[in-house]
């Protein structure tokens, strides 16, 4: 019998990246909050790349601090270097990308979870879900505590029954070595939860004293440190360099004379891995005309002597390890600290999910990050804050939060997963956005920090802040569009010395702009009005005007998507009583359940003459 360990209003299970940001929602929402973590060492750990951010990462990042969630905040603490990622191509793509120092990153994350006093932290595995009705009550811990809750998180990452694979070697282990969660996997199958099994991996860590700089090239950090969160206008910080080295033909030469040894191509690994981070072993044979591949040295911290080998994750013998990394440029002599492994674990069918993370068929129970099927640090954030928040408003009795994907990356990526479902680890790249010149980086807060003041998670102080950036950018507009650039001689002669073409009749400085040779910064000369206005407002005044045409048309695209998204299904439709509709789309409407028609049409098998069956269908039962 367990004993009564208390009540709570929301249990996060697990303290990765998706439990820290849905613990810390819920608790700042009001709710209390309880954290059960397998080890207190391992909240907001790094088990694999020690940055965060990247191309389309970095736009999530940015939006959840723009919700008033925590990531953002905690690396502009604890990075060691900051580079914008895609500057020679638009601002869309535009992504921040930094290094973190792993262990700090951890450490602070750790230290604001437990200042926050509606969240309380306990290290204690999770091995039972409790319900009634198929209403969660609350969940029993390995040490024989009853913990009652309406609402569970389960950000379990990649720790359920998790087994690690080095060679021929398999063992039962979280990643980084700490202990796996195995008897959570049984309980949450007893619920009529379908699971299935990923892997992912990562590669060895190395000594500094080993690799020998002087060969590879020194990748620096931005001169210019962008900050992650709105909340911050400016950092300055010495930076940690890292460096860019390659394969060659004697390394994939040791990988293709040991692949037989490969867990990955023996059999011995039966999961789905990421399609977008394949290991060294996996890129070496199946692109055999590469003559070498990308590998950066990046170091874990200012205070440790390991480096991170990006690129070189693999699984192979730790013997072959050493020897294919010993051919590397810079590596000849290299002492490996830490051996690269594949990973399997337990996670969910994300299908089986609401837009709002809560699971279809267990009413309270929510998840989120590698446990929906995802990969990525961003990721689970992302994931995590929305989680969190729809925790504590259905404890409140409040209507979910869910936004659209035409709201920011954060509804791209829950709608893929929830509607689309993923046969492999998820990543986020701007690719997947349909209107990704609307969701820059740059302008998550425009578009979300109203949402999240709303919702209860943006200080005062943080919607001052976007009040006057927002009002700013606007001012700024309107009064560029008034000032008049004139055909006289000395413009003319300054558009010529910057490659632009003369003045015919004068055009206001927001025209001017927008040619593509030219930026708000450049005509400076030209503006002899301007005021001191700081480096972000003057990027969001040169995008708006040079970018005008392209975003009225995604906007008018928008409002196309939102008259689909508005069109609400009734909960509880059977689709077989749907006259006309194909077998196919009946059974995947009836799987998915959508919640509108935006969300029933990107069902994969619902077909346009469906759709028209389905508007059809509802509008003919709209009084019923």
């Amino acid at each position: 019998m367990a004993y009564f360990g208390g009540k709570y209003d929301v249990i996060v299970v697990g303290a990765g990246h998706a439990g820290c940001e849905a613990a810390l929602a819920s608790a700042r929402l009001g709710c209390k909050t309880l954290m059960c973590t397998t080890s207190l060492e391992s909240i907001a750990m790094m088990p694999c790349n020690p940055n965060i951010g990247g191309t389309a990462k970095g736009h999530l990042v940015k939006e959840i601090d723009a919700l008033g969630g925590e990531m953002g905040i905690n690396i502009d603490k604890t990075f060691i270097q900051s580079r914008m990622l895609n500057l020679s191509k638009g601002p869309a793509v535009h992504s921040l990308r930094v290094q973190a120092d792993k262990h700090r990153y951890s450490q602070e994350m750790k230290r604001t979870l437990e200042k926050d006093d509606n969240l309380e932290l306990k290290m204690t595995e999770v091995v039972k879900i409790t319900h009634e009705d198929n209403k969660v009550t609350g969940v029993i811990t390995k040490n024989g505590a009853y913990y009652e809750s309406k609402t569970v998180v389960i950000t379990t990452g990649t720790y359920l029954k998790s087994s690690i694979i080095i060679g021929e070697n398999q063992f039962n282990e979280g990643p980084s070595g700490l202990l796996p969660a195995n008897y959570l996997s049984d309980s949450l199958s007893e619920l009529g939860i379908e699971l299935r099994r990923f892997k992912t991996g990562t590669p060895a860590r190395v000594h500094r004293r080993s690799v020998d700089a002087s060969m590879m090239t020194e990748q620096p950090g931005d001169l210019k440190i962008v900050p992650f969160s709105f909340m911050n206008r400016e950092l300055d910080r010495v930076q940690v360099s890292c460096y860019l080295t390659y394969t060659n033909e004697k390394t994939h030469e040791v990988i293709r004379n040991n692949i037989h040894r490969s867990p990955l191509y023996n059999g011995t690994v039966k999961s789905t891995g990421p399609r977008y981070c394949p290991s060294i072993e996996d890129k070496v044979m199946r692109f055999p005309d590469k003559e070498r591949h990308q590998i950066f040295i990046e170091p874990e911290g200012e205070n440790t002597d390991e480096l991170y080998v990006q690129g070189m994750s693999s699984s192979l013998p730790e013997d072959v390890q050493i020897e294919m990394l010993r051919t590397i440029k810079g590596l000849e002599n290299v002492e490996i600290m830490r051996i690269g492994y594949a990973i399997e674990y337990d996670c969910i069918n994300p299908k089986q999910l609401d837009l709002s993370l809560e699971i279809k068929h267990v009413d309270g129970l929510f998840s989120a990050g590698q446990f929906n099927g995802s990969s990525g640090y961003e990721e689970a954030g992302a994931q995590g804050i929305i989680a969190g928040i729809n925790a504590a408003r259905k404890v409140q009795g409040k209507e979910p939060v869910i936004l659209n994907r035409s709201d920011g990356y954060i509804g791209v990526l829950i709608d893929d997963l929830v509607t689309k479902g993923t046969n492999e680890p998820y990543r986020m790249m701007t690719s997947r956005s349909e209107y990704r010149l609307l969701l820059r980086q740059d302008n998550a807060d425009l578009r979300l920090t109203q949402i999240g003041y709303d919702i209860g998670l943006v200080s005062e102080e943080r919607l001052n802040i976007f009040t006057y950036r927002k009002l700013a950018i606007d001012d700024e507009i309107n009064r560029i569009k008034e000032v008049k650039i004139t055909n006289k001689r000395e413009v003319n002669e300054w558009l010529i010395s910057m490659n632009s073409a003369e003045l015919k009749k004068p055009i206001s400085l927001y025209e001017l702009i927008k040619r593509p040779e030219l930026n708000y910064e450049m005509v400076e000369e030209l503006d002899k009005d301007r005021v001191d206005l700081p480096l972000d407002i003057q990027q969001q005044v040169s995008i708006s005007a040079k970018y005008e045409g392209y975003i009225k048309k995604q906007l008018e695209q928008v409002n196309q998507f939102k008259k689909f998204e508005n069109k609400k299904i009734p909960v509880g439709i059977d689709y077989k009583d749907v006259k006309s509709l194909r077998i196919e789309a009946m059974q995947k409407l009836n799987e998915i359940k959508p919640e509108n028609l935006g969300q029933a049409s990107r069902i994969s098998g619902v077909s346009p003459a469906d759709i028209t069956v389905l508007m059809i269908y509802l509008e003919q039962n709209k009084n019923k």
